[in-house]
């Protein structure tokens, strides 16, 4: 059966000589695999070059239920990213999120808000040109609220500790290991205040900024089952 959906581009793989699998999540049925032919031919509707990571794009594809590789029949640009394209910041950002999505989106009845929000953000990075070293974490908290584990950040008080199990701050140092002592707790604290329209605002620390995604990649893992190092995080740290 054909349907039409919406799709943002979390990576590609080889899969033989004709064809790419596209890791895509999609506003009609969440995070779906599809074969996406390597030929550069002007005929074929589905042009391996629009799979960059982060692209967002409108497709019409077959979809069964019963396969694990869906097919496309025709795909287009929906939302040029010329900025991003161009900017060396904007592309580490992108390729760090392709990255950071591809290990923690898993299958979900909340696919159309979680899309929604991952082509929004995509935007916003597509529009900004202040405050790029505060996007990733502003993004990376705005989606624990999708995900069920979005932490109580704002109420804090001088020297608490954070307890990332919990997702709170608490006065006390916690019995468990997995805790933010009080320096990095005052400073996780300041995520509460931090968006996309006012990240610009905020100049942390190459040290805080640091120090906040670290705990941060740690506090998914804590709630995500078999999240992975990343790999990519070495360029986010050497840029910010």
């Amino acid at each position: 059966m054909l349907h039409k959906t919406q799709a943002i581009v979390l990576n590609t793989i080889n899969y033989n000589d004709k064809y790419l699998l596209a890791s895509v999540y999609t506003s009609a049925f969440g995070r779906v695999t599809y074969m996406v032919p390597k030929s550069r031919s002007k005929s074929t509707k589905v042009q391996k070059s629009l799979f960059a990571p982060l692209s967002i794009l409108d497709m019409e594809t077959e979809h069964q239920a019963s396969r694990d590789i869906q097919r496309i029949r025709e795909a287009h640009i929906l939302y040029p990213l010329y900025s991003i394209s161009g900017n060396m910041v904007k592309t580490s950002i992108v390729f760090f999120l392709s990255e950071f999505l591809s290990r923690i989106l898993k299958d979900t009845d909340e696919y159309e808000i979680i899309y929604n929000f991952l082509s929004h953000s995509i935007q916003v990075l597509e529009e900004s040109e202040k405050g790029l070293a505060n996007y990733h974490l502003v993004f990376m908290l705005k989606l624990t609220r999708f995900l069920g584990f979005y932490p109580n950040l704002e109420d804090y008080h001088n020297n608490d500790y954070f307890d990332m199990l919990n997702g709170i701050f608490v006065s006390n140092q916690p019995l468990h290991n997995h805790y933010v002592n009080k320096v990095d707790s005052k400073v996780l604290s300041l995520l509460s205040r931090i968006s996309y329209e006012n990240m610009h605002l905020f100049l942390l620390s190459r040290q805080d900024r640091q120090n906040i995604i670290n705990r941060m990649l740690e506090y998914y893992r804590i709630h995500l089952h078999d999240f992975q190092p990343l790999k990519s995080l070495d360029i986010l740290h050497e840029l910010f």
